[in-house]
């Protein structure tokens, strides 16, 4: 989350509220948040440097803006170019594709690359469960649930597919 915070702030400084709002009207697609994780992803960015806030009244009311630094924009600049290792492949590919105008013209495609290398992978590694399971003998008594099962992993396996090409095709106009 704290990156996803990062790519917003690198846009333009935001206060808690904008940013929530900019996770419903966009990004919840892809990435929910609550106030309170946008909140703690917040004062951990702050702790770390990441992130500066100032404090102003207005109408009466407190003011929290948050702005993101130097440090902070190396390390959103770090984050999106790196491969992605985290389980949740989906929403850290769509978060990238989302702030990937940030980046200069020759390092889109390189994030594209990592992307696909990845979707790549993951797709090779459900084939290959898909050969093991293949491969076993089950019982009569589980058959069914075991169909069903089944066509999980071919959902999986189509899905891969969908998002290869689906980067491929963005990678083509990148």
């Amino acid at each position: 989350m704290g990156n996803v915070v990062l790519g917003l702030l690198f846009l333009a400084p935001c206060t808690l509220y904008s940013l929530k709002k900019q996770f419903e009207g966009g990004i919840s697609l892809f990435y929910s948040a609550s106030l309170g994780s946008i909140g703690t992803a917040l004062a951990v960015l702050t702790e770390r440097g990441h992130v500066v806030v100032s404090e102003s009244v207005e109408n009466g009311r407190s003011k929290k803006t948050f702005s993101v630094t130097e440090r902070g924009r190396s390390a959103f600049l770090a984050w999106m170019r790196e491969p992605i290792t985290q389980r949740d492949f989906e929403t850290i590919a769509l978060s990238r594709l989302f702030f990937l105008g940030l980046l200069p013209k020759p390092d889109r495609s390189e994030v594209l690359a990592r992307i696909h290398e990845r979707q790549q992978a993951d797709e090779a590694a459900l084939r290959e469960l898909a050969l093991q399971l293949d491969a076993m003998e089950v019982p009569a008594e589980h058959r069914e649930v075991f169909r069903y099962q089944r066509q999980v992993l071919e959902y999986g396996l189509l899905s891969y597919r969908a998002v290869g090409d689906f980067f491929r095709e963005v990678d083509s106009t990148a």
